[in-house]
């Protein structure tokens, strides 16, 4: 009986060694770029966009001081049994060709297709060092009524302490540098608020009545370093601070910001606008306490880059 399994077993082994490879035989006609990634101290912002259609592949590359494309060596992945050429990781001149280069992707069958790949410059518009211009809070209860109001820190300096107040920011600098970027195109890195000359933070105390610490409407760019992310999908700025609070705020260029209820803001170099949770007091409505404390809606950091 057992010498009749043994047989049964090799049999089978047999039949199924006997089996033709479905697959042999058949070559593939596939002749895409199927990624595109880049080196040599390139940075290169997100992955490659494939665009099938059209046989084309960008790639946004971050352009920082000594950023050129003259001699650039991709990592060109093509489809299964393809070559390509020029070959991968061979250097290539894009600044040649407005920073273009075609590539010719040969299928296993020996059919070709061109693909341009295009490197597109992409500049991180927070990166180096701006001076803090003003701080500024649009807030209060009820805005359709009147109840609410643009107005600059400085401008109420009773409510605040005479030292250390919102004027102590208005010295600082404000220092972002690159450290990478994240797998969904997202760039990072680090930011350095500087004391300024006169060495101090502000500590956002309102001394009016009823005196209260409004540092956790305020304290949204953490002192000394901390950590940003730019999500572009977002359009936000997240800051990480070492103690890991985290806030976001919007960059905003040069306009003029309508809040409603014929109040506006103006931008006149760059902004970071975050957005507060402040709640109604009807009891309170006009009253800068109102503004500053109970209902901050919108605070800016008027920046200026150096």
């Amino acid at each position: 009986m057992k010498r009749i399994n043994y047989l049964f077993i090799i049999a089978i082994i047999l039949l199924c060694s006997c089996k033709k490879d479905p697959n042999k035989g058949i070559q593939s006609h596939e002749r895409a770029v199927e990624a595109v990634t880049l080196g040599d101290g390139l940075v290169q912002v997100g992955p490659a966009v494939v665009d099938r259609v059209n046989s084309k592949v960008t790639v946004r590359v971050l352009l920082q001081d000594g950023t050129t494309f003259e001699s650039v060596k991709p990592n060109i992945q093509t489809s299964y049994k393809s070559t390509v050429k020029p070959e991968s990781g061979t250097s290539v001149n894009f600044a040649a060709n407005s920073n273009q280069a075609i590539y010719t992707v040969t299928s296993e069958t020996g059919e070709i297709r061109d693909w341009t790949v295009e490197l597109v410059p992409f500049t991180e518009p927070l990166l180096g060092t701006f001076n803090v211009q003003q701080l500024v809070v649009y807030g209060g209860t009820g805005p359709e009524y009147g109840g609410g109001g643009v107005v600059k820190m400085t401008d109420k300096p009773w409510a605040w302490p005479v030292e250390g107040g919102p004027a102590a920011e208005q010295d600082n600098t404000l220092t972002f540098v690159y450290t990478g970027v994240t797998a969904d195109g997202n760039t990072t890195g680090k930011v350095t608020n500087d004391a300024g000359l006169d060495g101090k933070y502000a500590n956002f105390q309102y001394i009016l009545t009823p005196a209260t610490d409004v540092n956790s409407f305020y304290r949204v760019i953490p002192k000394g370093e901390s950590t940003w992310v730019h999500d572009y999908n977002a359009n936000k700025i997240i800051f990480t601070s070492a103690d890991g609070k985290v806030t976001s705020a919007t960059f905003e260029s040069a306009r003029t910001v309508d809040v409603g209820n014929g109040q506006s803001k103006v931008i006149t170099d760059n902004s970071f606008s975050f957005t507060l949770n402040g709640t109604d007091d009807w009891n309170s409505i006009y009253s800068d306490y109102d503004k500053f404390v109970k209902h901050p809606r919108i605070f800016w950091i008027d920046v200026k880059k150096q």
